[in-house]
């Protein structure tokens, strides 16, 4: 195997272990020729470089994933991380600690952006 291919499988387990083994499979089984080539980088160099470093613990590194995801205003990769970040057991109440900040820091139009995910996704998950 070479280093690409351990950073892959490395990143595979952390990507299904934060995103779910269903989501991930289905992501990378629904990539066609024009992107399954991002779909492995990505994989790799995020999941496997990114987080399968341990210096960082899976639960802080969802809660930096998202300030920063939310920072950049991607709200459909800020759901699938809020997603993540509550398997990786981020707390309710730290979620909102966590968009706080991110009404300080990146605004309040943002942060009520983040509110109007997280009550839909509280709400699916509670159903």
């Amino acid at each position: 195997m070479s280093l690409d291919e351990d950073m892959f499988l490395k990143g595979l387990a952390a990507r299904k272990a934060t995103l779910g083994a269903e989501y991930v499979q289905n992501t990378l089984d629904n990539a066609d020729d024009f992107h399954r080539p991002f779909q492995e980088a990505m994989t790799a160099w995020c999941w496997g470089f990114g987080w399968g470093d341990d210096t960082i613990d899976a639960k802080t590194r969802s809660m930096m994933n998202l300030s920063m995801i939310a920072a950049l205003g991607k709200m459909t990769e800020w759901e699938i991380h809020l997603r993540g970040a509550l398997t990786n057991g981020v707390t309710k109440d730290e979620v909102q600690s966590i968009i706080h900040v991110i009404g300080i820091y990146c605004g309040v139009p943002q942060a009520l952006e983040c509110f109007r995910v997280a009550k839909r996704v509280f709400a699916e998950l509670e159903a």
